[in-house]
């Protein structure tokens, strides 16, 4: 599954730390969601279509508070960097 979207609520904190991922493999969509830090929940859906992926995106940012920053062209180009060293 490729990475097609990153999102993070600005919190540093352990506790209050929220990060969602939208991946696709061309045909499947799925969304990560995490809460806490790396040792954090994790919920998962999966939607046959972009647009009801995006649509679960945006539910759960409006669902948690912090300011959301989209890491998606970070992600990019970083992984870009990586592919060219």
């Amino acid at each position: 599954m490729e990475v097609r979207g990153r999102w993070w609520n600005g919190s540093w904190d352990r506790i209050a730390r929220r990060d969602i991922w939208l991946t696709s493999d061309g045909r499947a969509w799925r969304v990560r969601g995490r809460l806490g830090g790396d040792e954090g929940r994790e919920v998962i859906h999966d939607f046959a279509d972009e647009r009801s992926a995006r649509a679960m995106v945006e539910q759960m940012m409006r669902a948690s508070s912090g300011t959301w920053r989209d890491l998606t062209e970070a992600l990019r180009q970083e992984s870009s960097r990586r592919r060219s060293d």
